[in-house]
């Protein structure tokens, strides 16, 4: 970004804004307890009074990262939700992601915004398919990661089992900083390996308040009493190999994604969050330098730039608006002022901003680079769209993931149509899904093409949620998608295959489904002048 002059007095002020913030994502495989720990970090933090289970018990509250009614029902995170809590002297933005492989787009969009994650490994399975491949996500935007191994209230693994398995598949090094233990039902606590103390845990009703804790040395007698002869031995066999072999911490390893700390607890029964917590802000990094157009954005910068990487509708049904989700990367927003939007060639006033905690929202006049804050969105961004002070800046675009599944919606109720069109407008907004309409088919149903089949049940489930309206979704026997490009004659003398269908998209390319990959394949083989994308533009 072009050198500017700053005040001293500002600069200091938005060096110290910057310094206390910390923006995060936390990833993991279904299950592994991602929903619970982000519950339990809100609730160390005083960002909420209690924790709800996401299986809630009778009269219990759902999970507050989980809004959507979806959500609710089925137990599992559908959309990335924007949470931003103080804690001591810092200010934490935590991006809750989806951790169904079916919605990786969403994560993946929303770790382009984080500048560190946290992942979350089920004790007693490891490494999991969804976690690796957004662990390889998290790699290529180089990601610090920080490792949570939870529910050790519960039969698992062996822990060294684990950390060989973290540094052989995801080829990173593991640093242990604390180690468990017992495990099971014999799960009592951790001993912290850097500050070589024990910190031995209590059970709390449900695991919804605080769980005490006392702090202990090893040699303490006392340790002893609390520990069966068995669990004893064990946690000094375990220090002592450790402290024997084990690697040291690397801070600057960890800041380039080459080491992983990694820590024990059951975020359920509280065990080992509130450390968990503490080491997050003396680990992850505050806001991060980003390349764009013109060079190097770095956080400091007096120039306000930001990027728009989410579009999420109706989080308030008594507005029914739209918001979009703008993670600032430099400088100082403020209520009302006028920036540049490369992509519509004009300036454009950030009015109605938003601090976000979910799906509630206050009006905020302020907000500093890490933030994330929500702008009133009456169709002005899409995702990807930079905003900024100065005119020529643009950060990287983000490009939308390859469908995987095709199904053709229809509307059930025709009286309805204006609200069925209406709300697959917003949808297509949003990108939780593609729309592609028929060129020569009889039937002139939209068809929907998504990356996980679970989209299709989200788009029906909001319809009618949202717009009242009934719909359903008939699968299509389409295997692969390509975006199509050629000069108009060409097209005219091309001979698709019988059992292709072409489409177009909301910005009218050509789109061609094909009933196998080996049809593409062919199809691709015999048109060497034409081009064929995954994706759109």
């Amino acid at each position: 970004m072009p050198e500017q002059t700053v005040a001293p007095e500002r600069a200091t002020s938005l060096a110290q804004e910057v310094a206390r913030r910390r923006t995060f994502a936390i990833i993991s495989h279904p299950d592994a307890g991602k929903t619970t720990l982000t519950e339990k970090l809100l609730l160390y933090a005083g960002a909420i009074e209690h924790a709800g289970a996401v299986r809630a018990r009778k009269h219990q509250r759902h999970a507050v990262s989980d809004w959507m009614a979806i959500e609710q029902e089925r137990g599992i995170s559908i959309t990335s939700t924007v949470l931003q809590f103080e804690y001591g002297q810092h200010l934490l933005n935590l991006l809750d992601t989806p951790g169904h492989q079916d919605f990786s787009e969403d994560t993946y969009r929303t770790l382009m915004a984080v500048d560190s994650a946290i992942m979350v490994l089920d004790s007693a399975k490891g490494i999991e398919t969804q976690t690796r491949k957004l662990f390889t996500v998290c790699r290529k935007q180089h990601l610090p990661i920080l490792t949570f191994i939870n529910k050790l209230d519960q039969p698992g693994r062996d822990p060294l089992s684990i950390l060989d398995e973290i540094e052989q598949e995801l080829s990173i090094r593991v640093v242990p900083m604390n180690w468990p233990i017992g495990s099971g039902a014999d799960f009592q606590g951790v001993y912290d390996l850097q500050k070589q103390q024990i910190l031995y845990f209590q059970r709390t009703a449900h695991g919804t308040e605080r769980a005490p804790v006392a702090v202990r040395d090893l040699d303490d007698p006392v340790l002893k009493e609390l520990l069966t002869p068995r669990t004893y031995a064990q946690l000094r066999d375990d220090v002592e190999l450790l402290t024997g072999v084990g690697s040291a911490f690397d801070m600057d390893a960890f800041l380039a994604g080459e080491l992983t700390p990694v820590y024990f607890g059951s975020a359920l029964n509280n065990f080992g969050v509130e450390t968990f917590l503490s080491a997050l802000i003396e680990l992850a990094p505050s806001p991060r330098d980003r390349e764009s157009s013109q060079g190097t954005v770095t956080p400091n910068d007096e120039g306000f730039s930001g990027f728009v990487f989410k579009i999420q509708a109706n989080m308030d049904p008594k507005h029914r608006d739209c918001m979009a989700f703008l993670r600032i990367c430099s400088g100082r927003f403020a209520k009302d002022m006028l920036v540049h939007h490369p992509r519509l060639g004009r300036t454009v006033r950030m009015s109605r901003p938003h601090r976000l905690f979910a799906r509630d929202r206050e009006t905020v006049g302020e907000a500093y680079p890490g933030d994330v804050i929500g702008l009133s969105n009456p169709g002005l961004f899409t995702i990807g769209d930079t905003v900024s002070s100065t005119e020529l800046l643009q950060f990287a675009p983000i490009l939308p993931f390859q469908p995987e599944h095709f199904g053709r919606l229809r509307n059930l109720n025709i009286a309805k149509y204006k609200q069925f069109n209406k709300g697959l407008e917003q949808l297509l907004q949003e990108a939780v899904i593609q729309v592609l309409h028929p060129i020569d088919s009889v039937r002139r149903e939209p068809i929907l093409a998504a990356v996980g089949i679970l989209q299709f049940d989200v788009v029906v489930a909001r319809l009618a949620a949202e717009y009242n309206v009934e719909a359903t979704v008939d699968p299509l026997p389409y295997a692969s998608a390509r975006w199509v490009t050629s000069p108009e004659n060409e097209l005219a003398n091309t001979t698709w295959p019988g059992q292709s269908l072409r489409t177009r998209d909301q910005h009218g390319q050509l789109v061609v489904l094909f009933h196998s990959v080996w049809e593409m394949n062919y199809c691709i083989e015999k048109n060497p002048r034409i081009l064929f994308r995954e994706v759109s533009d």
